[in-house]
């Protein structure tokens, strides 16, 4: 829902604008001055962005190759985590002063801005008690967008509703915000064990503390690691979320027979990927990706990961890194790509 227009920021009245990044081409995100967003249909309504947070996937869209093809037309492009309270309404469903999380289109973006227009299939309203100017409240519900995105994902990977499947060693690659929510509804449904691998030995301290044995690669060697403790049977499920094509078919390497391989980072470019094709059928193994939660029917995971946050059951503290301006965007970016300098995640501040 954010504003779609020509391949630069249009131009129009200063008083009429609002500032939003821009991504005219890879590697390069600046902040313009954009027509300021208006809802003109029923059920649409505009927040003003309290927080966004910057995801993965915003990497490989600005820095990595993998820009959408409309991406220079989108304000606050590639940003999609944030919250914010409603300014302007034509929605019953969420009035003025309303807290929301944004759910918009993943691929399309527009957190990173001071406003956003949205859609009641976009957006999941906070709990009543929630107070907009409670920066640190409103960034723990942020964290609710991306791990609405992973619930969503182990609903395909391991559905509740087979119970019979033995829920033995989960692995999970790559230890960011989103493998360690992994890690976390890993252990909610139940797995005996969850192995996490990372390059950078402070994520690794939170996965241990949350639970997980861990593996610092490249000075350990997962398949090493799996196959000394699951008896050389492998994992019951494997999750990549790094969006590395060497990671890929390295889960293929560590799962078990009849296994299931979680695809969740973002592809690393749009050429065809290597697959060890063998291996796959040999070991009878299902692999599944997993795409566009935010068009989830009533975006149930998403109210589920509110509800999680809302009730304590799972810890997104270590989330609440350094908070930084709408002009620092592209700046924060090149840090979160570079491992994150000792932090999990960033805010930005429009």
């Amino acid at each position: 829902m954010a504003y779609r227009g020509t391949e630069n920021p249009p131009h129009c009245p200063e008083e009429h604008t609002v500032r939003a990044t821009h991504v005219p081409a890879t590697g390069i995100v600046n902040v313009e001055q954009w027509p300021e967003p208006e809802a003109t249909r029923d059920g649409e309504f505009v927040a003003r962005v309290v927080a966004a947070s910057v995801c993965g996937s915003d990497l490989h869209s600005a820095l990595h190759g993998t820009l959408h093809p409309r991406g220079p037309e989108l304000a606050g492009y590639p940003g999609h985590e944030g919250v914010g309270v409603v300014v302007s309404s034509r929605s019953e469903k969420f009035p003025v002063g309303t807290p929301v999380l944004c759910v918009p289109p993943g691929e399309l973006g527009g957190t990173f801005a001071e406003f956003i227009l949205l859609d009641e299939d976009h957006a999941v309203a906070l709990p009543p008690e929630v107070g907009p100017e409670d920066l640190t409240t409103m960034r723990r519900y942020m964290m609710a967008q991306q791990m609405g995105t992973c619930l969503y994902a182990m609903n395909l990977y391991w559905p509740r509703e087979v119970p019979e499947r033995h829920a033995g060693t989960c692995v999970i690659m790559g230890a960011g915000s989103a493998g360690l929510f992994f890690l976390q509804d890993a252990l909610l449904r139940g797995f005996e064990q969850v192995i996490v691998s990372d390059t950078q030995q402070h994520r690794l301290d939170i996965a241990r503390r949350l639970g997980a044995r861990t593996v610092l690669v490249p000075d350990e060697s997962l398949p090493e690691v799996v196959s000394e403790l699951t008896g050389n049977a492998g994992a019951d499920l494997v999750i990549e979320a790094v969006g590395s094509d060497a990671l890929r078919a390295e889960a293929v390497e560590v799962v078990a027979h009849r296994g299931i391989v979680g695809w969740f980072g973002l592809y690393e470019n749009f050429d065809p990927a290597p697959v060890p094709i063998y291996e796959v059928f040999r070991k009878c193994v299902r692999l599944q990706g997993s795409v566009a939660a935010q068009s989830e029917p009533g975006l149930v995971s998403f109210h589920e990961a509110v509800r999680r946050i809302r009730d304590g059951e799972v810890d997104v503290d270590y989330c609440l890194g350094p908070v930084h301006t709408l002009e620092e965007t592209g700046q924060v970016l090149r840090i979160a790509e570079r491992g994150g300098d000792g932090n999990v995640k960033f805010t930005i501040t429009p």
